[in-house]
């Protein structure tokens, strides 16, 4: 394994291992962590691989502590990857000031404003940087990607999916945020990273890519119904008539009861883990 890639901490896990590496990375300018999940498969043959996206203020760690996927994981043979949701350390005036700005907020855009934009291109180290890495260092079926996220995660693997269909063959999301340009934590992030004029927004806003890219598969959400942040920053009724609109497939599942938290997607990880690898492994 290369230099450049550090590994920090091995865990067995349902028969595979939990791995946390670091790297120094040229698309943020710095050293980026991230997980592996590898199943039991991975030891005699290249999987497909699944990445997930964290939420605001989340790291590398709180997927795969506390989402339950592993089992899942090695049930259907995909590899997991959790990167971190944001440069650590850039030493920009600001970035710790806010739980839902800067640092453990870097919204998988590429900040074309400064200060930010030398180190928070998190889309190009989502899309890219971490891909090839993976490739290059894990046992991956580099042809069958898919992501999924929550929250800003959630966001994340929507534009990610939407603006590189032919790179990720499945996505799915967990409440996630799919009309930043209309909810606070969109507006805040965008203004911040992209610049006041709303016209660059459309790009890393999900309702506004589905209208004129739709993918071949249907795209599933689950979004709780008791979820406090729903109303105000969520929105899924926006990113449905968008669907509807432009003939895109999707199954929203609005779970009565459920909140925004790892309980809510702990109990349906299972469901998309088997949903992106009937997909990954089909064709």
């Amino acid at each position: 394994m290369s230099q450049l890639l550090t590994p920090l901490n091995t865990y067995a896990c349902f028969n595979g291992t939990v791995s946390f590496y670091s790297h120094p990375s040229t698309t943020c300018k710095g050293e980026m962590k991230f997980t592996v999940y590898l199943p039991p498969r991975s030891q005699s043959e290249p999987l497909p691989v699944l990445y997930f996206l964290s939420g605001l203020t989340c790291t590398e760690e709180n997927f795969m502590v506390k989402a339950g996927a592993q089992q899942f994981a090695a049930k259907n043979g995909v590899i997991l990857v959790a990167p971190d949701t944001s440069p650590r350390g850039a030493n920009i005036p600001g970035e710790e000031d806010d739980w839902d700005f800067g640092t453990g907020a870097g919204f998988y855009v590429d900040a074309t404003q400064e200060p930010w934009r030398s180190h928070y291109q998190m889309y190009s180290y989502v899309t890219q940087e971490l891909p090839a890495i993976i490739a290059a260092h894990f046992p991956v079926k580099i042809d069958r990607q898919g992501i999924f996220g929550h929250s800003m995660g959630g966001h994340g693997a929507l534009v990610c999916a939407l603006r590189n269909p032919e790179q990720y063959r499945s996505v799915s999301a967990f409440a996630p945020i799919v009309a930043p340009m209309r909810v606070p934590w969109g507006q805040k992030a965008f203004t911040n990273y992209l610049g006041a004029d709303e016209e660059t927004w459309r790009s890393y806003d999900a309702s506004e890519l589905v209208l004129t890219t739709q993918l071949k598969h249907s795209i599933l959400i689950d979004q709780g119904t008791a979820d406090t942040f729903l109303e105000k920053q969520l929105m899924p009724q926006v990113f449905e008539q968008a669907c509807a609109k432009a003939g895109q497939p999707l199954t929203l599942r609005m779970q009565d009861g459920y909140d925004h938290s790892y309980y809510f997607i702990s109990t349906f990880i299972e469901d998309h883990i088997r949903y992106h690898a009937e997909i990954l492994w089909s064709e």
